[in-house]
């Protein structure tokens, strides 16, 4: 298993969980994270109610977002109703679940270093 974290990763990611505890009063999971990075990224959700398909949306913008980072994805264009769709540029690796956690925490505390 390839091991992605470091001592000084875990420091920052304990930290951002530390923040977001502030900030929403509660520890998010990384599922909960993700989404708020969806939101974040759509820039259309004031005061709007998402049904559990459009929650699932944010989520996917926000993976895309992620790992564009890596140049796994990019931007294309936005839909109709102002949604963001991306391209896959390259295939993604192949981890196992815990791996992938590991990733995209990395990827998430990048994401909000740069935001």
């Amino acid at each position: 298993m390839v091991k992605l974290m470091s001592d000084t990763f875990d420091l920052e990611w304990k930290e951002l969980e530390s923040t977001l505890e502030t900030r929403f009063g509660k520890l998010p999971d990384l599922q909960s994270i993700i989404y708020l990075i969806g939101i974040n990224e759509v820039g259309f959700v004031h005061d709007r109610k998402f049904t559990k398909e459009q929650k699932q949306d944010l989520m996917h913008v926000a993976t895309c977002i992620l790992l564009s980072q890596e140049d796994y994805y990019v931007f294309d264009k936005n839909d109709d109703e102002g949604w963001p769709h991306f391209k896959l540029i390259k295939e993604l690796p192949e981890f196992d679940l815990v791996q992938q956690e590991e990733w995209l925490k990395h990827l998430i505390v990048r994401y909000f270093a740069n935001n």
